[in-house]
């Protein structure tokens, strides 16, 4: 029994030497502040990765021009109030702006930077077509597209959320420029297609990154995306950053078509545009639907699981297309305008339009009167005499009918013989 006395004693030394006053309970302490730790990041990881709520367009110039808001504003004002709130929330949502994080939670999200990147491409796409859109006053919108360049990767003095915050301040400079009736606004119509033809490259590239990614070439065909042309399959841990870069992507166009739509109503009216605008804001609004699976999952055909990552392909693709009929429309009315045909002259025959005045409404009745009765018995008067006319003639022609059977008569007497008498 000696060696089992030597083993308790072992334990003992060793429970001891743990609980010695150089060690304490330091360990302890610790590993609870580690779980801790790990559960805030889960939580504040969980909290960061929802989507924001889109914006009003309709509040949103409003809001930003502050005391100013109730005026009217010239052409243009609603789309830099939108471009400015929407750059605005990629560091004002919760959690800020992720994609420089160097720290959990925001080292290990990925969702959430995905959707950042897709929001700031749109962004800088808008931004390069601003000073198109108003080439009198380009120094500020210069600037806007100088603070939203770059890889968005920058952590390190100057970040790219300073970088954010100066072309925020610059849209809000743009924005003041344009209040008032004596503004000068927006060209209309300019701008339209450089910006509509970056959209349509950056729906298409989405598209075929995520059409790889949806597994087998076979099921692309309904998407008619040819399969040769496609990129290199999406690793399936990287086929969630690509749909949310989708999610962004269609999170801005939705808002910034909107807001283009406000200022340039009357052109693409005349385009006759404005219904495939509307359904291109209506497709892309589809990719916005909530996700009810906790993963981004791919699927095959009429499998268990759905293909996420091919349903969003599909709107994508859908809004390319409309992208491009409206950019090819857009270019022939351009093109007629510029070539005269659209303006319609009135023909040399068509008498002048008078303009009446106030005097001339307020004229007695009893001189229009007069003069319609004056003309009643003008064309009665012609009616007589062509009523006269005729009876004369009638009467005319049917004398000389009795004439002529008259003189028919005579001739008949002396051709007949006299008749002899009888012996």
């Amino acid at each position: 029994m000696a060696w089992m006395g030597k083993g308790g004693a072992r334990r003992r030394e060793r429970i001891e030497a743990l609980e010695r006053p150089e060690y304490g309970w330091i360990w302890k302490p610790l590993l609870a502040l580690l779980v801790i730790y790990l559960v805030v990041t889960l939580a504040l990881g969980i909290w960061w990765s929802r989507t924001p709520a889109p914006h009003s367009v309709e509040q949103v110039p409003m809001e930003r021009r502050g005391d100013a808001g109730g005026e009217p504003a010239a052409r243009g004002a609603v789309t830099v109030a939108t471009l400015a709130s929407i750059v605005e929330t990629l560091y004002d949502k919760p959690g800020g702006y992720l994609r420089n994080d160097r720290l959990p939670p925001g080292l290990w999200l990925d969702n959430m930077p995905s959707w950042e990147r897709g929001v700031l491409d749109q962004a800088r796409d808008l931004a390069r077509a601003l000073p198109s859109m108003h080439p009198h006053e380009v120094e500020l919108l210069e600037e806007v597209v100088r603070g939203l360049a770059g890889d968005g990767l920058d952590w390190y003095r100057p970040a790219t959320e300073s970088h954010l915050v100066s072309a925020v301040a610059a849209l809000d400079s743009q924005l003041t420029a344009l209040g008032g009736m004596q503004a000068e606004g927006f060209v209309p119509g300019a701008g339209l297609r450089r910006w509509l033809a970056d959209v349509g490259v950056r729906l298409d590239e989405l598209s075929l990154r995520l059409a790889s990614g949806a597994g087998g070439h076979q099921m692309l065909r309904e998407l008619a995306i040819d399969s040769e042309a496609l990129p290199e399959g999406t690793p399936w841990y990287r086929v969630d950053n690509v749909f949310f870069e989708a999610r962004g992507t269609g999170w801005a166009l939705v808002q910034m078509l909107e807001g283009v739509q406000r200022d340039q109503a009357d052109v693409l009216e005349s385009a006759g545009v404005t219904e495939r605008w509307e359904r291109l804001r209506a497709e892309l609004a589809m990719t916005q639907r909530r996700l009810w699976s906790p993963v981004v999952m791919s699927g095959s055909g009429f499998g268990p699981f759905a293909n996420h990552t091919l349903v969003m392909a599909l709107h994508v693709s859908r809004a390319r297309d409309l992208v491009e009929e409206i950019t090819t429309v857009l270019a022939e009315s351009a093109a007629l305008e510029a070539g005269g045909d659209g303006v319609t002259q009135a023909p040399a025959s068509e008498p002048e339009v008078v303009e009446v005045t106030r005097d001339a409404q307020a004229a007695p009745e009893a001189a229009v009167q007069q003069e319609a009765e004056q003309s009643e018995a003008n064309q009665e008067e012609a009616n007589q005499e062509e009523a006269g006319q005729e009876e004369t003639g009638q009467e005319e022609t049917g004398q000389e009918e009795a004439g002529q059977e008259e003189a028919g008569q005579d001739e008949a007497g002396q051709e007949e013989p006299a008749p002899q008498a009888s012996e």
